[in-house]
């Protein structure tokens, strides 16, 4: 066999190095693509993670609150802006108003009903 034709060892090497390196492609492509989120699709996003409130009422701690317990609380008028919260990743604890995840469960809490 002369060195030009398909079958010499080295255009065997690069041939199995080339589908190597497609099957290396083929497969994080097949990774990423699986990890992709498409408007739309068939494909349900991700549950994001439950938040975790803590706040300070008559002096003491309570929590760990999830949205819905938080939501009581404000519908109870057991809390209000001025009372101190605490959220993971805080430094100190803060009125409310000055809680943004907070004040997104305020702004998602019905106000009472009156008839």
């Amino acid at each position: 066999m002369d060195d030009n034709s398909f079958f010499s060892i080295d255009r065997l090497v690069e041939f199995g190095l080339g589908m190597g390196i497609a099957q290396q492609m083929v497969g994080m492509m097949n990774q990423y693509m699986h990890q992709m989120y498409v408007p739309g699709s068939i494909q349900s996003m991700p549950k994001p993670m439950p938040s975790i409130y803590y706040v300070a009422i008559d002096g003491q701690q309570v929590g760990p609150l999830n949205d819905g317990e938080l939501s009581q609380l404000i519908s109870q008028k057991r809390i209000n802006k001025d009372t101190l919260a605490w959220v993971p990743g805080m430094s100190a604890w803060k009125p409310i108003e000055q809680v943004p995840a907070i004040l997104k469960v305020v702004a998602l809490t019905p106000p009472p009903l009156s008839l």
